[in-house]
């Protein structure tokens, strides 16, 4: 009698990796050139000095820029698919649309305006998730801000401040909420 032996496995794996995006460095450095001239005219001597910005002048600019008023109000929108790039404008951003009007998905309102806390250490962080209620079915790709333009999704004043991209575009139905919070930090060189 001949007993035949067989084993089998199965083995399946998977993994996800939810909000990665590509960080974008950003920083901030000053540069004095101090010049000497004597009574006659001539240059004594001249004095290059390279310097830090300060942590207080970091937190300055993040809440100057993104406060809400000086530089304009600060409005958060949708995008679609497409990678959005340097050089992209709110009025030319060629490669991507927003989304939430006349594209897909559509969410309640207009752009949102988030609230930011004050500045800390060289970063400001919106001080709770802006909240975006979809209303159809659609694809979103990641997200922008816009300042000094205005709320009314596709509008193309303003400055396009910041856009980035999920890892990968996100589907959404009717019914789904999208909360976003955001960071911008200064670094001194």
């Amino acid at each position: 009698m001949t007993t035949d032996s067989l084993k089998a496995s199965d083995k399946t794996e998977a993994s996800c990796k939810y909000n990665t995006m590509p960080a974008d460095a950003i920083s901030i450095s000053g540069h004095y050139e101090a010049t000497c001239y004597g009574a006659d005219g001539q240059v004594k001597w001249q004095a290059p000095i390279e310097n830090i910005v300060t942590t207080v002048g970091q937190n300055l600019t993040l809440d100057t820029v993104l406060g809400n008023s000086a530089a304009g109000a600060v409005v958060m929108g949708l995008k679609g698919t497409g990678t959005a790039i340097a050089a992209d404008t709110q009025a030319s951003h060629a490669s991507w649309d927003e989304v939430g009007l006349a594209n897909d998905p559509t969410y309640s309102g207009n752009r949102k305006t988030p609230s930011f806390s004050a500045a800390s250490g060289g970063s400001k962080t919106t001080s709770s998730a802006v909240s975006f209620s979809i209303t159809s079915t659609g694809t979103v790709a990641g997200c922008f801000i816009n300042i000094g333009g205005s709320a009314t999704i596709d509008n193309t004043t303003g400055t396009l401040f910041s856009a980035g991209d999920f890892s990968s575009s996100k589907s959404v139905v009717d019914g789904d909420t999208i909360a976003v919070t955001y960071t911008a930090t200064l670094t001194s060189s």
